[in-house]
């Protein structure tokens, strides 16, 4: 069964997704990021942005078959593809269609009232599905 982490009180949620996809690709973990088209295009601009010892490869679902199975990230709206990645990073304001093929999906939600409402909600679908849930509260590490 698929494992769910919230991070919560993230202050900067592109800046942070950008910090754990470059933890994964390091430990050679495939993962793809889901959300609105405009938070994946600024994601893309980050990880391009990113110091060259720091780069983590990463493509549209769109991208070619031999750059998928080349990339540690996939930026996509829908997770309908064909090739598998072990972990999800969701950053829609719902839980996506697909969520429960991978291992592990991530939810990072943003210190704003609005994006932490919606959180409340999803967690509630998970647990009442009975999904296992943890919690990471980014405050509470201060």
């Amino acid at each position: 069964m698929t494992d769910i982490a919230f991070h919560f009180n993230v202050p900067d949620r592109l800046a942070y997704v950008c910090r754990l996809l470059r933890k994964a690709a390091t430990g050679g973990i495939k993962v793809v990021v889901t959300g609105f088209q405009e938070d994946l295009n600024q994601l893309d601009a980050d990880l391009w942005a990113l110091s060259p010892v720091d780069f983590v490869t990463h493509c549209g679902s769109d991208a070619p078959a031999s750059v998928l199975a080349q990339s540690s990230v996939v930026l996509t709206e829908a997770v309908d593809f064909v090739e598998m990645r072990t972990v999800l990073v969701n950053l829609w304001p719902s839980i996506p269609a697909g969520f429960d093929q991978f291992e592990r999906v991530i939810e990072v939600v943003s210190q704003e009232e609005t994006d932490r409402q919606q959180a409340r909600g999803r967690w509630k679908s998970y647990a009442q599905a009975g999904f296992h849930l943890v919690r990471h509260d980014l405050k509470a590490k201060k």
